[in-house]
């Protein structure tokens, strides 16, 4: 099958990259300034994919069976600070990979996110439940849902996806990355005890998209997540423990969101995720912690200071 992946470079684009060519896919991947190589590329293409022109000549360019799209600005205080480009990435580019799915008959998988719902109502959350974004990234990932299922409901899938961990590409982006950098700065990240997340790895995710890409059968909203809920701060703890580090080497400051009252309204308390509904319709099996844990490495920009640890 020949995919075309807008996002190739970042965490869960790279991961999806590794997983759709050891199932012999041919991948033509998009990066923006990222001059790396990247794993599972049949082709590289540097496209600014806020420029619709652009983005629309490169997938024509390979008409392709299948779409995915990995593109977005993630990080909710990116989206606030930037809220022009956020939209382009986060609503427009989707919008147009959407009609070109539908102008050129591909499937087309849509990577959303948690962060639809406001994490104060029931949980798990089903894919069916109300949401209720509390902040820009979550509206802007509502509106590009609504946007590729309007323009491309027969070839169109969702997946909203939790915090994720894993080993990206430049060694900056995922959880265990950030908090072995702030370490090895010396400085001493705050985690929250009462925020909950459902983590996976964006192995595992990718795994997941590559069974969409071949499932034609298969259409809507659905959510994929790790077997188990668990707090920021005892996450921190397990990824301390999987590096063998000691409270000195890696300290850790319990934060709580009583005592941070803009937390409230800023961030989540509990995104729990029901995730039945989608595995039971694959092969690809949710993970536990442990297994995520077993996964992860020490990232090339910390990898002398960890090493003098020893």
């Amino acid at each position: 099958m020949n995919i075309f992946l807008a996002g190739a470079s970042g965490l869960v684009g790279s991961a999806f990259a590794r997983a759709a060519a050891r199932r012999g896919h041919r991948v033509v991947g998009t990066v923006g300034t990222f001059a790396g190589a990247i794993e599972g590329l049949t082709t590289k293409l540097s496209v600014d994919l806020g420029n619709e022109g652009a983005t629309t000549a490169a997938v024509l360019d390979e008409f392709p069976q299948a779409i995915v799209n990995c593109a977005a600005i993630s990080v909710p205080e990116q989206c606030d600070a930037h809220p022009a480009v956020a939209q382009a990435l986060n609503v427009a580019l989707p919008a147009t990979l959407a009609r070109l799915a539908h102008h050129v008959g591909a499937r087309l998988v849509h990577l959303s996110s948690e962060q639809v719902f406001n994490g104060a109502q029931r949980a798990p959350y089903g894919a069916g439940d109300p949401v209720a974004p509390i902040n820009l990234y979550g509206r802007q990932k509502i509106e590009s849902e609504h946007a590729v299922h309007a323009a491309a409901p027969e070839f169109a899938v969702t997946i909203r996806a939790p915090l994720l961990m894993g080993n990206s590409a430049a060694g900056r982006r995922s959880l265990h990355e950030r908090l072995l950098a702030d370490w090895a700065a010396g400085r001493t990240p705050g985690l929250y005890t009462d925020e909950f997340r459902q983590p996976c790895t964006a192995e595992n995710l990718a795994e997941v998209m590559v069974e969409m890409c071949e499932r034609n059968d298969v259409h809507g909203v659905f959510h994929w997540a790790g077997t188990e809920l668990i707090s920021r701060y005892d996450l921190g703890r397990r990824l301390r423990d999987h590096f063998k580090l000691g409270e000195k080497q890696a300290p850790l400051l319990a934060v709580s969101r009583a005592d941070h009252p803009d937390a409230v309204r800023k961030r989540q308390a509990c995104l729990a995720l029901e995730i039945s509904p989608l595995a039971g319709k694959l092969k690809t099996r949710p993970q536990s912690i442990d297994a995520q844990l077993e996964e992860l490495i020490v990232p090339p920009p910390v990898r002398e200071w960890y090493l003098s640890l020893a």
